[in-house]
């Protein structure tokens, strides 16, 4: 079977295959496993304290090669996987991990072809795992309130793809206030929300999806889990939720010398998922009593837009993201 010409297979595809070339990113690993990511360019080098490394010794070898330095010192020159290039690229907002996208591309059932909408866009990391999923056949559209987030995330989503995807649509505002005009009724197969308050979106979400479409949300605290998962039962257009976090830890691997790593990827969010029921029907009653307590009816009542300082994320300066923005606009220019 013919690999097939940039023309005639899928996007990307030609990237991810080939000899290296003059404007692509390749990943660096020296002999004690630290990683760098560069974009080659005729004439540059890539610098270290231990040496210089051309760039015109990697420009037409083939991916999994090795070069040496000045100092001679070997790496092992590889194009970056899509999870790679997630943890190194620029970003504003903070990026949903490999390890949580590929959860929300398995659970949420993200199929080739499938009709998704994203709400959230933040640096583009998720975008990629769901354009990857439905293809070029399917249709991804992303809503992002920040303009200059929707912004880095095309820039970022563009330099993978090596330009603009055929499957991806963005549209700067208010899932709310925008999704309705834009979406119609029924016709979405699975919606995946990451914000601080996606209860607040049920009313819309439930029209967009098509009977038995899922919803999937990421949320960072146990306080909107719960929320969420309470507003979702309170609609009555939704199946029982389901919830979970994924931990995931490496292991070290020299000789017998196999164990734990020291560090790991703990906590990053909660994954939280639901289906939309046929119109009309109400969901089968449920059999487990609520835990006493269980209710916040008592409790004072959270008033107001909810902020990144509200669940613990750290504010991003202005200036950050001026920087962050202008670097993949000059890039995409160049």
């Amino acid at each position: 079977m013919s690999q097939g010409t940039p023309e005639h297979s899928a996007t990307g595809a030609h990237l991810r295959r080939g000899l290296f070339v003059e404007g692509e990113r390749v990943q660096l690993t020296d002999p004690k496993g630290r990683i760098h990511t560069i974009t080659l360019e005729a004439g540059k080098e890539f610098h270290t304290h231990r040496g210089r490394l051309a760039h015109s010794d990697l420009i037409g070898a083939p991916d999994g090669s090795t070069a040496k330095n000045t100092a001679s010192v070997e790496y092992l020159a590889v194009r970056p996987l899509l999870a790679d290039y997630v943890l190194s690229m620029p970003r504003g907002a903070a990026v949903i991990y490999p390890k949580d996208a590929g959860q929300i591309v398995a659970m949420a059932d993200i199929f080739p072809g499938a009709r998704v909408v994203e709400a959230g866009v933040g640096s583009g990391a998720l975008s990629m795992s769901l354009l990857r999923a439905v293809g070029d056949l399917g249709h991804l559209h992303s809503f992002e309130r920040r303009e200059d987030f929707a912004d880095i995330a095309r820039g970022n989503v563009e330099t993978f793809f090596g330009g603009p995807h055929p499957a991806w649509q963005v549209t700067v505002g208010d899932l709310v206030e925008t999704m309705p005009l834009l979406v119609e009724p029924g016709s979405i197969d699975r919606v995946v929300l990451d914000m601080l308050a996606p209860w607040e979106c049920l009313d819309v979400v439930a029209d967009a999806l098509a009977p038995g479409g899922v919803l999937i949300c990421y949320v960072a605290t146990t306080t909107q889990l719960s929320r969420v998962a309470e507003a979702s039962r309170d609609h009555g257009g939704f199946t029982e939720p389901a919830a979970w976090e994924s931990l995931v830890r490496g292991w070290h691997l020299e000789g017998l010398a196999v164990r734990p790593e020291h560090r790991m990827h703990g906590h990053t969010g909660f994954l939280i998922t639901t289906r939309r029921l046929a119109p009309g029907v109400t969901p089968p009653l449920r059999k487990r009593r609520p835990a006493k307590g269980s209710s916040d009816e008592a409790s004072e009542p959270v008033t107001g837009e909810w902020s990144p300082e509200d669940v613990g994320e750290h504010p991003l300066s202005d200036k950050k993201i001026r920087r962050v923005r202008r670097s993949l606009s000059d890039r995409s220019t160049t």
